[in-house]
């Protein structure tokens, strides 16, 4: 995705309209504007000079992000400067000049008009001179608020009038309707006719021409404000890179800038200091707090040959470490870059709203020219027409409808990274809330993924030192995954293992050796029958170790039995606790896993899922994942490469944060903690943003479906009710302040406090939305022409199943999402079939 700044824009309708010029562009497939932001990501083969030319054509300027990146030391320092509140500054000073001459207009217009408040005798006795005074503080307050204008009429030129010609066609009517009555109150007085001249006072609304520019300036900069906090999560990350690294120059420490770090450069780091950039330890050991990545606050032990990464602190030792990521690749700056990307993206939810901001303001000029007419012809004064006009066009606002999506978005982006949990797009934050069935794989999610020791059960007369010593003379020597628990277990208690001779590993059974003219031997059950005798109650207990999914492992020596420990990959402490949470929540908790039937029930069972799917191949979890779509929206949790087939495959891929790189790529959502509790942690703050932002929507449209009748005077003939244009200017100003403050508050939500966890009711999906289309193919001659029209059909994130022909010469596809004939025809011919036509 390119990404590009927009400078310009000021409400809903703006970024629409910059919208639906770049999606013009040839080359482009996606667009989406953040209003939020001020920013467009892009996507297709469009060069960035097409694209900023499309949207200097609309009337807005752009730049484009990834050159300024270039440009600057960087991405950081230059995306930092790019989310520095520029705006609130500006609109402080403005806001200061406009309430100078605004008092003194408010002081004439209204004190000393309706409460007498006193004024020189040469002005008091001269209406016109009172009415000049209000026209030049009005002029002076319109000059500083000229941008309104500006932007205003040059929008309205170009047919795509926006919030700043609302408020520059009430400010102008305001104005030039009261230029006009001070040219009557002239001639009137010219005239000589006194009375007729003051009664003329009482049509002036020059006020509310300055008032309307200064109450929306107010309105902007509350606004400005509140926007700026939204992107405090991502600010505070981007705080956390540090400027400078001490790297190792011909055997000499030299302090440089963090840009001249280079991989394979050797740096070093002192207790107390942040680690600069990604890397892995060549000298000594220290215990790291990777709050800042992670949000876990318990410092981690590391040691030679462990990584370390950008921005986490050194707490306590001195440690020598070769850069393996610098500048965009750290694991800072690319959870930088994927807030960053969710927030230049469009939740599905805030089409409603550009759709209603790309027609709301041409619809408010007319309902505001309709009011003034109607009002005029059913016999009431100009004066009064008109403020019931300017009422309708300053109170609308589009700015709430643009910012009740972007700005809830910005916001629960920013708390979940604070929390170590990533969302990569707007989408995946709407989406991961619906989710109905979670898949969890098994190894690295629900346990461990290491094994260790459970149970250490010696024979009689042999005490569990010397079990444990017979173990770890064999396992030593031994290669195989399950020695390491055993191994891990004997260097906790400090024990030192004894050389043996005549050491065999004899695969799939044991292991046998000879230590001090005793023979050892370790393995399973039919393995030590040979060597020793096992008792029945020994046997016994083996079995109910094996029931609870754990490995028996038998150790002899000397031709007696010296005992069992068993060996097992534990679940996680949390994983128990997150599984009931999901359930909680409605969702059911399905459990993937390539053990056999027996094993994969025990852990199933300690972990409390619903279901539990054994015998699963790396390469059938895709499979499985297509099946269980078909009864709900699916979420599939997982760490390591095999699973990346099924992250994409689910409506939602999730990836645990220790996992690799392939499966963070594959998936839509990512837990830099490898805590299972991190899931329904998303899952509910998906849910409370996807809440914040339906809250928003109402305000946003409730503001506008009450106000505007309101102001067109609806209520008059019936309750005497009207609008002030001052009144409804203060009311536009303070609409979007509301939308991003309630925003804010989701910065108050506990995501890891499930007290408040309900089941949502979601819609099931009717056979009838089902999509299937029929390819008719020419070319397939047998079976395996069929199995390869199928795999490519089915590879399609789009497709959830392809049903094969050769001899019908048809593939029929079953959809679960619009897809274009073009990519399925594009799709088989590539396997070297001829699609001839689609259905």
């Amino acid at each position: 995705m390119e990404q590009f700044s927009v400078t310009g824009m000021s409400c809903a309708a703006c970024s629409a309209r910059v919208e639906k010029a770049v999606s013009a562009v040839p080359g482009v497939t996606s667009c989406s504007v953040s209003l939020l932001t001020n920013s467009m990501g892009v996507e297709g083969t469009a060069t960035p000079e097409q694209i900023i030319a499309a949207v200097e054509e609309a009337g807005y300027g752009a730049s484009s992000k990834s050159a300024a990146n270039k440009s600057s030391s960087t991405s950081i320092s230059s995306n930092e400067e790019m989310l520095k509140d520029k705006e609130t500054p500006v609109l402080k000073k403005r806001l200061i000049v406009s309430l100078c001459f605004l008092i003194p207009l408010m002081y004439v217009s209204m004190g000393h008009m309706m409460w007498n408040w006193p004024l020189p005798d040469y002005i008091a006795k001269n209406p016109v001179s009172i009415g000049m005074i209000q026209m030049l503080l009005a002029v002076i307050v319109m000059v500083v608020n000229q941008k309104f204008f500006i932007s205003g009429f040059k929008s309205l030129i170009k047919k795509a009038p926006n919030m700043d010609t609302l408020v520059a066609l009430g400010s102008a009517a305001s104005f030039g309707y009261s230029t006009f009555v001070l040219f009557l109150m002239s001639h009137a007085q010219m005239q000589q006719d006194a009375e007729k001249a003051m009664s003329y006072m009482h049509e002036f609304y020059f006020e509310s021409a300055a008032m309307i520019l200064t109450l929306i300036t107010v309105g902007k900069m509350l606004e400005a404000r509140s926007k700026g906090k939204t992107t405090d999560a991502l600010k505070s990350l981007m705080k956390l890179a540090p400027k400078t690294a001490v790297i190792i120059q011909n055997g000499e420490e030299v302090e440089v800038s963090i840009d001249q770090v280079k991989k394979g450069d050797v740096f070093v780091v002192r207790p107390g200091e942040n680690i600069p950039v990604d890397g892995v330890i060549l000298e000594g050991s220290t215990a790291v707090n990777e709050s800042a990545l992670t949000g876990e606050s318990i410092p981690v032990d590391k040691e030679e040959g462990d990584l370390v990464s950008a921005a986490t602190l050194n707490h306590s030792g001195f440690i020598k470490c070769e850069a393996t990521r610098v500048g965009e690749d750290t694991t800072l700056s690319q959870i930088i870059q994927m807030v960053s990307d969710a927030a230049a993206t469009k939740a599905p939810i805030a089409k409603i709203a550009d759709k209603v901001s790309g027609v709301f303001v041409p619809t408010v000029i007319i309902i505001a020219v309709l009011t003034t007419i109607i009002w005029l012809i059913v016999g009431y004064p100009i004066g009064f027409a008109l403020a019931r006009g300017i009422s309708v066009l300053v109170i609308s606002c589009p700015c709430a409808l643009g910012l009740a999506t972007p700005v809830a978005i910005m916001v629960g982006n920013g708390m979940g990274a604070k929390h170590g949990i990533m969302f990569k797009t707007a989408v995946s934050l709407e989406q991961a809330g619906k989710t109905e069935i979670v898949a969890l794989d098994k190894t690295g999610t629900i346990t461990s993924g290491e094994p260790k020791v459970t149970d250490i059960i010696p024979a009689e007369g042999i005490s569990e030192e010397e079990l444990i010593k017979v173990a770890h003379a064999l396992e030593i020597k031994s290669e195989h995954p399950l020695a390491r628990a055993i191994l891990s277990m004997a260097e906790e208690r400090q024990l030192t293992a004894e050389e043996i001779t005549e050491f065999k590993a004899l695969p799939g059974n044991g292991l046998s050796g000879n230590l001090r003219g005793e023979n050892l031997a370790g393995g399973n059950l039919k393995f030590i029958v040979s060597n020793a005798e096992v008792a029945e109650e020994i046997r016994k207990k083996a079995e109910a170790l094996a029931e609870d999914g754990k490995t028996p492992l038998f150790f002899s020596k000397a031709g007696k039995l010296a005992g069992i420990i068993a060996v097992a990959d534990v679940i996680k402490e949390d994983s128990p606790r997150a599984v009931k949470e999901l359930q909680n929540m409605g969702i059911k908790v399905v459990m993937l896993t390539g053990d056999n039937e027996k094993t994969a029930k025990a852990i199933g069972r300690q972990a409390g899922v619903d279901e539990v799917i054994a015998g699963v191949l790396p390469e059938g979890k895709e499979s499985v994942i297509r099946t269980l779509r078909k009864k709900g929206r699916t979420a599939m949790v997982g760490d390591g490469i095999n699973d990346a087939p099924a992250l994409t495959r689910a409506d939602i891929g999730i990836a645990i944060g220790a996992g690799t790189d392939i499966a963070i790529d594959a998936a839509d959502v990512v837990l830099m903690k490898s805590r299972l509790s991190d899931v329904p942690a998303a899952i509910r703050l998906s849910r409370a943003t996807l809440t914040n932002i339906h809250e928003n929507l109402f305000w946003a449209f409730i503001y506008n479906i009450l106000g505007l009748p309101l102001a067109a005077g609806l209520w008059y003939p019936i309750l005497q009710w009207k609008l002030n244009p001052m009144f409804g200017a203060a009311a536009m100003s303070l609409s979007s302040f509301c939308v991003v403050t309630n925003a804010l508050r989701l910065n108050l939500f506990k995501m890891y406090d499930a007290s408040r966890d309900r089941k949502i009711k979601v819609k099931k999906k009717k056979e009838e939305e089902k999509m299937e289309r029929t390819l008719k193919v020419e070319g397939m001659m047998c079976p395996h022409c069929e199995a390869a029209v199928k795999t490519a059909l089915e590879a399609l994130a789009e497709v959830d199943e392809a049903v094969a022909s050769h001899e019908a010469g048809t593939a029929v596809v079953t959809l679960n999402a619009e897809i274009a004939n073009d990519v399925l025809k594009k799709t088989v011919e590539d396997k070297g079939y001829k699609v001839l036509d689609i259905k």
